[in-house]
């Protein structure tokens, strides 16, 4: 091995803001759905090699797509896609509930570590309240939770579900979040919608006794029930603090918080409301910083009579300044012959995202679900890498956590590997704690240095190396200037930079 060393320096420079086509920082991010194996773990195969095989294909399709996150549903049904110290293996992996993988793998780990090594954010999405999404309680493992503390759940429709009002609930929610936070290198804890279920014609939910036995103080059960979703949602946001600081929390809300003709502050719709029927207030949470994300899924499309996407796109924008704000696109309702016809022309989805881009407090997008994007729907994957993901994004910075810039990465050296013809980028890390990931950013040799623009996004990666060589061997007339920055776990990228001409 021979190395060539050439002259580096470390300097500082201003960051000039310029208009681009796409944003530099931009959530891109995908819901990877388990329960009933919607998306993962391929129905009926329960081969660990297989079902790695399977997510490694997802994962590289997002890489190719410059994806930057996915939401992995790690807990469908109060069970665990991960070796859980309070809860038992999913049915939805394995065939059978308790079951472990064989020959054995942790599914969450092996995910964590694919997606990092891609330099992808890993959201693991859990349902707090959701026992069984059926009344089969031959599904359960002998040693489930239901059969130890019965009095914990309660039977609404053909389901069963945690009692939100029952104070063992919140302790249990509690272990499992610190469990998962304190134990895999995750960056986010994420829930959605299922708060309060979805109400049922005809049917109350079956509280009474339990407002009647400790209403706290409430006259209203409605306001005792919002009350019973906040302190769940105090109870996951502190322990995830607690345990990580940089760890976020994001929530996926139905898209509608509350309708004009129920509070002036509601949106101009006519449909089902978190703040009504889920008992969810979503705006508490964002203006109490409770929630470092919203999410809300608005999977309707552009001129719904009830509940119309543009209309819900600008309300969201102006009441969620707080917090980072995404939208939660419907990609599986591309082709639905069942859907109103504009679902099956292939431009919903980005009509919705032009009008995304509108609105600034807009920061990125969900796509539900991945199984869509890997079938490239009426091309929607297409679209993406050809249009609205052409270039890659750096995700948005946490602006509720506070954090200082890191410091830039030490010594860049160019080296050459003559005996495999490789050209590899090297730099030291500055020997901070919490660094995630480094950008490198090429530009010509004499061209003005400005990382504000995507476009010169060489590569992001989470080790201290990176292979150049198709850069230099394709431009081979034009002299180069790489930049590496480091970007912490609250996504703040340094503002010094190592710069190193070739």
């Amino acid at each position: 091995m021979i190395k060539k060393y050439l002259t580096v320096f470390v300097i500082y420079v201003g960051i000039v803001s310029v208009t681009l086509a796409q944003n530099k920082h931009e959530m891109r991010m995908v819901w990877i759905a388990t329960v009933n194996n919607i998306d993962w773990v391929p129905k009926g195969e329960f081969e660990p090699y297989r079902q790695q095989e399977a997510m490694i294909a997802m994962l590289d399709t997002f890489k190719n797509l410059n994806i930057n996150g996915i939401i992995l549903q790690i807990r469908p049904t109060a069970d665990a896609f991960y070796r859980s110290n309070f809860e038992q293996w999913s049915q939805f992996l394995t065939g059978e509930q308790g079951t472990a993988p064989y020959p054995y793998y942790d599914p969450l780990e092996f995910v964590i570590e694919q997606a990092h090594r891609r330099n992808i954010d890993v959201h693991v999405w859990l349902n707090p309240y959701r026992l069984l999404n059926s009344d089969n309680l031959e599904q359960l493992h002998k040693d489930n939770l239901f059969f130890k503390n019965p009095d914990m759940f309660i039977k609404y429709g053909s389901q069963y579900f945690f009692n939100p009002a029952h104070p063992q609930t919140l302790v249990h929610i509690k272990s499992v979040v610190k469990d998962i936070v304190t134990r895999y290198d995750i960056d986010a804890i994420h829930i959605d919608d299922y708060f309060y279920p979805y109400p049922i014609q005809g049917r109350n939910f079956p509280d009474d006794e339990d407002f009647k036995r400790d209403p706290r103080g409430f006259k209203n059960k409605s306001d005792w029930r919002r009350d019973n979703v906040n302190r769940a949602i105090d109870v996951i946001s502190s322990t995830i603090k607690e345990s990580k600081p940089y760890v976020e929390f994001g929530v996926s809300p139905f898209g509608v918080w509350r309708n004009k003709n129920k509070d002036p502050k509601g949106s101009d719709t006519k449909a089902l409301a978190n703040y009504d029927d889920l008992y969810a207030d979503i705006l508490k949470w964002i203006d109490e910083g409770k929630i470092d994300y919203v999410i809300p899924q608005l999977y309707w499309e552009i001129g719904h009579k009830a509940a119309e996407y543009n209309t819900l796109a600008e309300w969201w924008s102006k009441y969620s300044a707080k917090t980072n704000l995404y939208i939660g696109l419907y990609a599986s309702n591309l082709g639905n012959k069942l859907a109103s016809r504009v679902w099956q022309t292939g431009n919903e989805l980005c009509r919705q995202m032009n009008i995304n881009s509108k609105y600034p407090n807009i920061k990125g997008v969900g796509l539900y679900s991945a199984v869509a994007i890997m079938q490239n729907r009426l091309g929607i994957a297409d679209s993406l890498r050809n249009n609205y993901f052409h270039y890659p994004a750096l995700v948005p910075s946490n602006k509720m956590l506070p954090a200082q810039s890191p410091l830039a990465p030490k010594n860049p050296q160019i080296k050459f590997y003559y005996k495999n013809q490789k050209i590899y980028l090297h730099w030291q890390k500055s020997g901070e704690k919490n660094l995630k990931y480094y950008v490198v950013y090429c530009f010509d040799k004499n061209e003005k240095v400005d990382i504000n623009n995507p476009q010169k996004i060489f590569a992001t990666t989470r080790e201290e190396g990176l292979d150049i060589t198709s850069s230099i061997l394709s431009n081979y007339s034009k002299q180069k200037k790489f930049v590496i920055t480091a970007v912490n776990r609250y996504n703040i990228e340094s503002e010094d930079l190592a710069i190193i001409d070739y």
